[in-house]
């Protein structure tokens, strides 16, 4: 090999020895920049007083339901009513055929003022001593029996006009004039129904039952000044009914089958809009919890079981994982009942980021604005987008 060969693999092999020496610097410098945190927003939590309430299921039942049933046998006459209406209590419905019963009527005058002008007649002659005490007995009895007779004959008069138990709003007729009818039938001519006031029945589980009675005890709910709950009402198609009721009692046995109490409220229907067998919701407040917990749902997660955690930063801006016992959800927040207390800082924001033991920086969740990426520039995170109000939760 000549000079100039030798010289050019020189500098080959000086190229290649520095290139391999540059990489090596570079990365070593770029192993020993420490990286940056990730950056977490998180939500100081704290106690408050929260109304505790429980959304049931229940159906609308009329406070009073009578079904109309004729007391006589006869041929209906006319209907007096409206189906659909308004009838009060004593107002004439329906009118059977009266001819039969005033004919009996008659009959019973006749034959009882006959029975007492005998029974007259008789007492003159025991007084006499003229009869036997026997004959006198038998005279008075025939003139009991007839004013007996007497006054059924005018009950079943009476009973021709058929009359409404009760005040309400009255169905549909069954029957139509010139419709016979027999008194004890199975069937009823109409139903009358009190819905104003009504009543709505609902369901409550007894674990929950049991639960709310032993947080009362121990202090840990308050009931309100009154001492009774009050319960509003969410109707079919998802509006608030207007009208607050009361809670009248709840049921002393717990259903086999399903495990729960039935309540029972009372609610004012001056319009009509609540009717019987409707389906609705129950909302009851059950009392007031002074000291409540309560936590964003961006910040509440669960594990494998089901179970509810959540991601809290230590005084030392360390990331440690809590298990949670939650009771319900208030608005968009979850109400905790163990596993955080006054003070912790539980993460909302960056959770994807980070897991138990990391180091973070710690920002105060600010709603509206998404917490930017682990390594993102600062120009790509001021540039981060407002999540969108329709976007799912996690």
């Amino acid at each position: 090999m000549n000079n100039a060969g030798r010289l050019s693999l020189a500098l080959r092999a000086s190229s290649l020895v520095l290139a391999v020496a540059l990489a090596a610097c570079g990365r070593t410098e770029a192993e020993a920049a420490p990286a940056a945190p990730p950056k977490v927003s998180v939500v100081t939590v704290g106690t408050q007083s929260v109304a505790v309430t429980a959304e049931l299921p229940g159906r609308v039942t009329a406070m009073r339901t009578a079904e109309v049933r004729p007391q006589v046998n006869g041929i209906v006459q006319k209907r007096f009513f409206t189906e659909g209406g308004e009838v009060k209590a004593g107002q004439q419905l329906y009118q059977i055929d009266p001819a039969p019963y005033e004919a009996q009527l008659q009959a019973a005058i006749d034959i009882a003022a006959g029975r007492q002008r005998h029974a007259e007649r008789v007492e003159r002659l025991y007084q006499q001593e003229v009869i036997s005490g026997s004959a006198y007995d038998e005279g008075r009895l025939g003139h009991i029996q007839a004013q007996e007779a007497l006054k059924l004959a005018r009950i079943n008069l009476v009973y021709t006009k058929v009359l409404s138990p009760i005040s309400g709003r009255i169905g549909r007729s069954a029957i139509s004039e010139g419709a016979l009818v027999t008194a004890g039938q199975p069937g009823a001519l109409a139903v009358v129904q009190q819905i104003d006031p009504i009543y709505v029945d609902v369901t409550q589980p007894s674990r929950v039952l049991l639960r709310l009675k032993r947080e009362l005890s121990d202090g840990h709910l308050k009931q309100g000044e009154d001492g009774g709950a009050r319960v509003k009402l969410a109707l079919e198609d998802g509006n608030e009914y207007p009208h607050a009721g009361t809670m009248q009692f709840s049921e002393l046995t717990v259903d086999e089958g399903t495990g729960s109490v039935t309540l029972r409220a009372v609610f004012p229907n001056p319009d009509g809009v609540l009717l019987p067998g409707m389906f609705v919701h129950g909302i009851i407040e059950e009392g007031v919890r002074p000291d409540a917990i309560l936590v964003p749902q961006l910040g509440i997660t669960h594990d494998r079981k089901g179970e509810p955690t959540a991601l809290v930063v230590s005084a030392g801006n360390k990331v440690e994982m809590r298990q949670l016992v939650t009771d319900r959800a208030v608005g968009d927040q979850w109400l905790v009942s163990k596993g955080l207390a006054a003070g912790d800082r539980v993460i909302v924001e960056g959770l994807q980021y980070v897991k138990p033991g990391d180091a973070v920086d710690v920002s105060e969740y600010k709603p509206g604005k998404v917490a930017p990426a682990p390594g993102a520039t600062p120009a790509e995170a001021a540039a981060a987008p407002a999540p969108r109000s329709d976007a799912p939760q996690s």
